[in-house]
């Protein structure tokens, strides 16, 4: 059976200091984790599982799999794991791979999938009563997402922290947004989780831009070792929700939910 992990102290203080200053999680709060099986989301899982047993805020917490009917995707040992840890889960099926080629071409293919994920997962959060739903995305996505958005839309942007759905039904949280992705991957080895490892065939066949700049930022750490710490110091302002559109002065509207 499946056993709780504690995180390293260094991830706990971090995700810590960040839930109290987004106000993530409040009192009664029913979180949902969307749990891809990747290193990322099972770390977050129990680190969830770490604060929900410690934290003197009471909340409920469960996990949900898009599963998109891909070849070599397969949750059944998520189930047994998330099961064996005591935590409601759901698995949710849709053939996001199929609906993709249909209705889509190139590079729009993440954005396309982002965005099924992300209704899927509003679904279920709806329909089994949770009001939070936790994402997994770390400081190394979000530093990602500032490159795309300069120099590809000339806007000062990244992922939100915490922000509310357009439908204003769901709020959203990223716990790990201070998180460097190789604490994430140091801890889900040493803990053995049972990772899922990359199998979108979109990935497979071209570079995307994320991973453009995922290589782009990691020559230039080599040069220079406290790029992440500028970096986190020039996006904190941007991950919270409403800046931008003070910055361009224009009428508050809602994060992009394919971000």
């Amino acid at each position: 059976m499946a056993q709780f992990i504690t995180p390293p102290k260094s991830i706990q203080r971090t995700v810590g200091r960040t839930l109290v200053q987004y106000q993530m999680i409040r009192p009664g709060d029913r979180v949902l984790l969307g749990l891809s099986g990747g290193k990322d989301s099972l770390s977050l899982l129990h680190i969830l599982m770490h604060f929900q047993r410690r934290s003197p805020v009471k909340f409920a917490l469960a996990a949900c799999t898009i599963d998109p009917q891909s070849d070599g995707y397969n949750p059944v040992t998520l189930r047994s794991y998330v099961e064996g840890l005591g935590i409601p889960y759901f698995v949710e099926s849709e053939p996001i791979v199929d609906l993709a080629s249909k209705h889509m071409k190139g590079n729009s293919y993440c954005a396309f999938c982002a965005r099924m994920k992300r209704g899927l997962l509003y679904k279920v959060a709806r329909r089994e009563g949770y009001n939070v739903l936790a994402l997994a995305q770390h400081l190394d996505d979000l530093a990602e997402s500032f490159l795309m958005s300069v120099f590809h839309g000339g806007k000062l942007n990244t992922m939100k922290a915490h922000y509310v759905n357009n439908a204003g039904d769901v709020r959203v949280i990223r716990p790990l947004v201070r998180v460097r992705e190789r604490q994430l991957a140091d801890f889900a080895q040493q803990a053995g989780m049972p990772i899922i490892p990359e199998n979108c065939p979109a990935c497979f066949d071209m570079p995307t831009q994320r991973f453009h700049y995922k290589t782009l930022l990691a020559q230039q750490e080599r040069a220079n070792p406290m790029l992440f710490r500028s970096l986190l110091t020039a996006i904190t302002p941007l991950m919270e929700e409403g800046l931008e559109q003070a910055l361009a002065t224009a009428s508050p509207v809602r994060e992009t939910e394919s971000a």
